[in-house]
């Protein structure tokens, strides 16, 4: 988790609070937002960054995706 900006670990810690621990339990950018009070722009950054390292996994979904923590 070293490798992870402030506000990437803001996100990370805010998805494990909300239990978004499996593919059931999705949460939105949105319900994040709101969860870590961040803007949508920083929390959609964080969230790219923390796909890209493999510490969520994003999954498409008809209205807006879902994301969940993966390690």
């Amino acid at each position: 988790m070293e490798d992870l900006s402030a506000n990437a670990k803001k996100v990370y810690e805010s998805l494990k609070k909300m239990g978004a621990l499996s593919d059931e339990k999705l949460k939105t950018a949105d319900d994040i937002m709101k969860g870590v009070s961040l803007g949508k722009a920083v929390v959609n950054a964080s969230l790219q960054e923390l796909l890209a390292k493999g510490y969520v996994k994003r999954i498409a979904r008809q209205k807006s995706a879902g994301y969940f923590v993966a390690k």
